[in-house]
């Protein structure tokens, strides 16, 4: 069986993130701002937002005004960055089929045409950065709702 291609938690740390550098001019956001904008039990958000601030894509504020806010320029944070701290999703290659042991030694049927399609999906991942997330579609498309 395939499973998603990122957790529930790593979705929840794209979402955050993006709607961080959507409300970058305000400076720092409260986690249950945030959490309340995205429908995430704040608890749980809180927990992600930590986690990212550990790695050093965010920074928290303690507080009256605090919050957390983007440690670099949307510009400069790759979905990777985001993912890679709940997800190995460029590293994970799990066999398609489910053999327990699948390489370039021991192929499946299907092994040679899977790491090409896991290879572009890394490179998307690493190449793509949440400002060009932004920047795609309409601001309808792309904005998280507040």
């Amino acid at each position: 069986m395939i499973q998603a291609m990122i957790s529930k938690t790593a979705e929840y740390a794209l979402r955050s993130v993006i709607y961080l550098a959507q409300h970058e001019a305000e400076g720092a956001v409260p986690a249950t701002d945030v959490a309340r904008a995205l429908g995430v039990p704040a608890n749980y958000l809180a927990k992600i937002l930590h986690a990212l601030a550990r790695v050093g894509l965010v920074v928290s504020q303690r507080g009256p005004g605090g919050g957390f806010q983007l440690a670099r320029p949307a510009r400069a944070v790759s979905l990777a960055d985001v993912i890679e701290p709940f997800d190995d999703v460029a590293g994970r290659r799990e066999c398609l089929l489910g053999r327990a042991h699948c390489s370039d030694r021991t192929a499946c049927a299907v092994h040679d045409r899977w790491k090409e399609v896991h290879g572009r999906v890394s490179r998307f991942f690493q190449g793509t950065t949440v400002a060009e997330l932004l920047e795609v579609g309409t601001p309808s498309e792309t904005r998280v709702s507040s």
